[in-house]
């Protein structure tokens, strides 16, 4: 890591946190563009193929609530 990366970081990581928080949450946005083309298509075609799995009848839907009852109860 050049010096001048490093001097940034240093001076970064002194900044308050929320300061922090929103230049990370700016940081990170900027990488998102980089993200794979293909992912939003690919994302859809398997929401697609969810619902008409749902639709069908071919699998059956949980609740959210029982979803986030369990997703609490592996946390603990």
């Amino acid at each position: 890591m050049p010096s001048q990366t490093r001097d940034l970081e240093s001076q970064l990581l002194e900044l308050p946190s929320e300061d922090r928080a929103r230049l990370a949450t700016k940081l990170i946005s900027s990488l998102e563009i980089e993200a794979d083309a293909d992912a939003e298509s690919a994302w859809l075609i398997e929401a697609e193929r969810r619902l008409d799995e749902l639709e069908s009848g071919n699998i059956q839907g949980v609740s959210a609530d029982t979803v986030f009852e369990k997703a609490r109860s592996t946390l603990k």
